[in-house]
């Protein structure tokens, strides 16, 4: 993938991120309060949202230093933590099904990947300006 891909997957998931938010915060706040859930719910958004912001970033440095071959490695642990970590938090705040909370900690391991492999890369390439 691209930088450009990149950056338009994490806009999708932005988008998605927002539409989430809001629908928890108006449709299903009801639903999430009585379920005792809208913690675990706002939980899931706010780490939706940080890495896919780090996913866009991540898209910027493919843009600017497409050289960044080591940079793969954490675009898609990056897109792995984002489906699972807040995944499996919206699916356990929606139905009550609690077994998806063992699946969580799967996805924070993606993102812990994601960000050491970022931290690699940069380790590995000593610029990031445009040459």
């Amino acid at each position: 993938m691209n930088g450009r891909q990149i950056i338009m997957i994490a806009a999708l998931s932005g988008a998605l991120a927002v539409g989430i938010g809001a629908f928890g915060a108006h449709a299903l706040q009801e639903t999430l309060v009585n379920n005792g859930r809208s913690a675990t719910f706002e939980t899931a958004v706010k780490y939706h949202f940080y890495h896919t912001l780090s996913l866009a970033f991540m898209g910027l440095i493919l843009m600017v230093k497409p050289n960044w071959k080591s940079l793969t490695f954490s675009i898609w642990s990056m897109i792995l933590g984002i489906i699972i970590f807040p995944g499996s938090l919206y699916i356990l705040s929606l139905t009550g099904i609690t077994w998806w909370g063992a699946i969580t900690p799967l996805g924070g391991v993606f993102f812990i990947l994601g960000w050491l492999g970022l931290f690699y890369s940069a380790l590995r390439n000593d610029q990031i300006v445009v040459d």
